[in-house]
């Protein structure tokens, strides 16, 4: 089992389980919330936490279709 912790105080500690419904970051482009599954993200071992960010599907699909010459623009 993988875990973060935190001490809150001297006499309080906080541990929660890492799985895959309790992960999250936050969109580099918008800010919004965003669900991750570590294994999809770091399961090919070319990733780490520290240097990964994942995008919200909206700024995504942005990226790709400005990628692609549509030049539409997504709001987020």
């Amino acid at each position: 089992m993988f875990y973060v912790k935190e001490t809150i105080n001297d006499s309080l500690e906080v541990k929660v389980e890492i799985n895959d419904e309790n992960v999250f970051c936050h969109c580099p482009v918008c800010g919004r919330e965003v669900s991750v599954n570590l294994e999809d993200v770091l399961g090919d071992g070319r990733g780490d936490l520290f240097s990964t960010s994942v995008m919200c599907e909206d700024c995504s699909r942005e990226m790709m279709e400005v990628g692609h010459g549509n030049g539409s623009k997504a709001e987020c």
